[in-house]
């Protein structure tokens, strides 16, 4: 369903499998028809109005993510819906509706796999809470680092800092004993080491690029017993976005993401709790750009 473009809601004649707060879901069997809207969250609240173009950002930069990183990992992806009739394949034919045409770059069809508990984060740059931590204690989510650094400075290495995985609760930092503890050991050792080679990967691309990644964040699922990429992949929603350009050590820097829309409510009054204001046309905008200029960056291609 759209206003104006913007797709905030779906209601697709199929089995819902889940609705976040970005992405619905629908059951087609042995896949997911995952389709991302246009609905934009901030402090964990859903706002009234979306941002037009974000859905197909995020999904067409999780899939361009997802085939760049599948030699280092193999992920859920079974087909990215370029066009509609493609459902034919996953839809039986007594099934199959009017499928509406917004579902054409912001859907994909994936594998259905035992989705791991865990959100993988990966800090690679001092930023955002990681820095008011530092400040206080010399650490990053209780992971000591050296002494000297900087705000936005490039860390010696990647930290992995994971988060509980909660469907209607706040995600809740995590030690690496915690994971070890719901995930067993071994599962653990492989989701910390696989979350720090795709995140060192990308941030090497992406800066080939003009654009540092300083954090992301990544799920994983068991296909039978082999651990493979879900969701989403460094999209800016997930990941901190910089231009390299304007990147300077010991200040705060400007996002390709939400970081506006998330300026404005903070100095909006408002109390971050439901309902959440209307943005100013000038901030959504604003926002817009952002996504579609790190799609067109990060690809290479114009946004269809």
């Amino acid at each position: 369903m759209t206003d104006n473009q913007v797709v905030l809601k779906t209601d697709l004649p199929l089995k819902r499998f889940i609705s976040g707060k970005v992405r619905d879901t629908y059951d087609l069997g042995e896949h997911l028809l995952i389709v991302v809207t246009d609905r934009v969250s901030a402090f964990d609240v859903v706002l009234p109005a979306g941002i037009p173009d974000k859905g197909r950002v995020l999904n067409l930069i999780s899939a361009f993510w997802f085939g760049k990183t599948k030699n280092i990992i193999s992920n859920h992806v079974v087909a990215v819906i370029e066009d509609v009739r493609q459902l034919d394949e996953f839809i039986p034919e007594a099934q199959r509706f009017d499928y509406p045409k917004y579902l054409e770059g912001r859907s994909m069809v994936v594998k259905k796999v035992k989705r791991l508990p865990v959100e993988c984060v990966v800090r690679g740059y001092l930023a955002g809470s990681g820095w008011s931590e530092y400040k206080k204690r010399q650490s990053v989510c209780g992971v000591s680092l050296p002494a000297g650094l900087r705000q936005s400075e490039m860390l010696p290495e990647p930290v992995f800092t994971p988060t509980t995985k909660g469907e209607d609760t706040h995600d809740l930092p995590m030690t690496y004993e915690e994971v070890e503890n719901t995930v067993g050991r071994d599962l653990a050792l492989k989701l910390k080491s696989m979350s720090i080679v795709l995140y060192a990967y990308a941030r090497d691309y992406a800066r080939h690029h003009g654009i540092i990644i300083a954090d992301t964040k990544f799920e994983f699922g068991l296909n039978g017993d082999k651990l493979i990429l879900i969701d989403e992949a460094l999209t800016p929603d997930s990941s901190r976005f910089w231009d390299e350009k304007l990147y300077k050590v010991g200040e705060p820097q400007d996002s390709y993401d939400k970081q506006p829309l998330r300026d404005w409510l903070e100095n909006s009054g408002w109390n971050k709790e439901p309902p959440a204001p209307t943005l100013p046309p000038e901030v959504t905008e604003s926002t817009r750009r952002r996504y579609v200029h790190a799609f067109e960056v990060l690809t290479g291609k114009r946004l269809p």
